[in-house]
């Protein structure tokens, strides 16, 4: 095989991505037949079988994997070389996807988002909103934001912000506890996020020398931060939830925090990039005004 052809590898990688022949025809726009016989050719230039052709699905080889896995970086690096020649006089332009959590993706990113596409009317945005970690490469992920802390020190990522963990609850659970410190806390009910790696457990501290650790009792577990958010509303119990999505309940007096003088552990938001030597202008414009807004003191509860 003299030379690559990426146009064939496009065609390949969309009929696995899609998983038929007239699926991947309809996204690329061209007729099954044209699909059909570049891949043939593909498959004839390697002198292998890459596809596994039944009456409902097209399945890859053992070989077909390997060239998709390798064929989606190649393609996006050509994309990323097309796009950073043109760099120096392109606007933002073109579908940003983004993966974003749950929570913070409903109550930060998908505002924002409203005012990024009246500032770039040529840039479209699918969010997928989603607390488990997205394959970026595999799903064609843009930017990633991550909440927390990262666990993997390899990733492209960059902080761009904080956030604060606020133990908070309703105003008439909130009157009923006359704790001081934290140790008294232990026997209040409190509502558990199972999306987190210790839900009971919390260390506060005050100052620079006092740190007490509490073990919370579960008056229920709740695997998703927006419904532990909706049962602390409704009088189910304490909870510790992010400063960024409880600043508006607790501005109008429908949580209240609970020992402000304590602090709990503070964690990072990130911008997670797939791997690339280029960010695109739309995905540089998008984490700059992020990050600004982030940044903004209104973000946080007083």
């Amino acid at each position: 095989m003299e030379t690559i052809n990426l146009n064939r590898l496009a065609y390949f990688v969309a009929v696995v991505d899609a998983g038929s022949f007239t699926r991947a025809a309809a996204r690329l726009g061209i007729t099954k037949t044209v699909v059909s016989q570049q891949v043939a050719r593909l498959e004839a230039d390697l002198r292998t079988s890459l596809l596994l052709r039944t009456t409902r699905r097209v399945e890859p080889t053992e070989a077909g994997r390997l060239l998709h896995a390798r064929s989606v970086i190649i393609l996006r690096e050509a994309e990323d070389a097309f796009g950073e020649v043109a760099q120096v006089t392109t606007n933002p332009i073109g579908t940003l996807r983004i993966a974003a959590p749950n929570d913070f993706g409903t109550s930060t990113v998908a505002p924002l988002l409203a005012k990024f596409c009246r500032t770039y009317p040529a840039c479209t945005v699918d969010l997928v909103l989603s607390d488990a970690k997205i394959d970026l490469i595999a799903h064609h992920i843009d930017v990633s934001m991550r909440v927390g802390w990262l666990d993997d020190s390899s990733q492209q990522a960059r902080r761009i912000g904080a956030f604060r963990q606020l133990l908070v609850a309703a105003p008439d659970l909130a009157r009923t506890i006359s704790a001081d410190v934290p140790d008294n806390l232990g026997q209040q009910p409190f509502i558990a996020n199972g999306a987190l790696r210790e839900p009971l457990v919390w260390h506060f501290s005050r100052a620079d020398f006092d740190r007490r650790s509490v073990r919370m009792r579960p008056a229920m577990t709740i695997n998703a931060t927006p419904g532990v958010l909706a049962a602390t509303l409704a009088g189910g119990g304490l909870s510790v939830l992010p400063d960024f999505l409880v600043a508006d309940p607790l501005q109008t007096g429908a949580l209240v925090q609970i020992l402000p003088d304590w602090s709990l552990p503070s964690g990072g938001i990130h911008a997670v990039y797939p791997a690339a030597r280029f960010r695109p202008p739309k995905v540089t414009a998008f984490v700059a005004m992020l990050e600004a807004e982030v940044k903004r003191p209104s973000i946080a509860p007083h």
